[in-house]
């Protein structure tokens, strides 16, 4: 898991087109369909804070977790702008630690797809289990692999702002279903020229039954799985899924 560094400054920019609040519209239907209506609730791979801003508005007491301390400093900015009360810790999800329980664990934009081995997704799962209340939930999207072999396969991505540029150069191994991005970034200096980044960054493709197989060996029952864009049934070409699983008490938690 490579930590965001250089894009980070213009991580927002570009990714203006992600729906967060209709995602934080399903987020908080579904926690209240399981009564989580307030209380503590955890923004796994939480980023620069977009969706942990959301879900403090809505009413809840958030944490943020994130490995990129450069991700975090903008999550603090957006903090101090709107004066919510979150806190933020910079740690790897695959060894996050939690001062007590929360009542929900979150994890959207595909941060899970960053766990490229299946021991260190189950151990996020479990360490998941460990710090949820008995009737906790953790809600999460993932990228399909029908999204790495149809939509990104072998292609190049370019944008050009004002603010800053990128070229995104994508790469996908199906037999590892490993997908690999080298990031070309460009950014605006206040003198007016522009700093070179390059970052090369891994997601894995998950079927579902693997993530499912998980989540029950982990100590959860998957009782939601939806379209992560259209909110409905999933589909051949679904790109994104949309889970929701119930911690199960009694079962067996992590390592701590």
């Amino acid at each position: 898991m490579d930590a965001y560094t250089g894009f980070a400054e213009i991580y927002d920019l570009f990714m203006d087109s992600v729906p967060y609040e209709e995602w934080c519209e399903r987020i908080v239907g579904t926690l209240r369909e399981y009564g989580i209506h307030e209380g503590l609730v955890l923004d796994l791979g939480c980023g620069t804070g977009s969706m942990t801003e959301l879900l403090a508005a809505a009413g809840y007491d958030m944490i943020g977790v994130d490995a990129s301390e450069e991700m975090l400093e903008l999550a603090d900015e957006k903090k101090r702008k709107s004066g919510h009360d979150i806190l933020y810790l910079l740690q790897d999800m695959r060894e996050f630690e939690l001062y007590g329980t929360v009542r929900a664990i979150v994890s959207v934009c595909d941060s899970l797809n960053y766990i490229t081995e299946e021991k260190d997704l189950l151990q996020v799962f479990r360490l998941a289990h460990n710090y949820l209340d008995p009737d906790g939930v953790i809600l999460f999207d993932f990228n399909t692999v029908y999204k790495y072999e149809e939509i990104l396969g072998e292609s190049v991505i370019a944008e050009n702002r004002e603010e800053g540029s990128f070229i995104w150069e994508n790469y996908y191994d199906p037999e590892e279903r490993l997908n690999e991005y080298d990031l070309t970034l460009y950014v605006k200096e206040e003198d007016g020229r522009y700093r070179r980044f390059e970052e090369t960054h891994f997601q894995k493709a998950y079927d579902r039954d693997v993530i499912l197989g998980l989540l029950k060996e982990a100590g959860f029952r998957a009782e939601k799985i939806l379209d992560g864009e259209t909110g409905g049934e999933l589909r051949k070409e679904t790109e994104r899924i949309f889970i929701a699983a119930r911690r199960e008490a009694g079962a067996d938690q992590a390592d701590t």
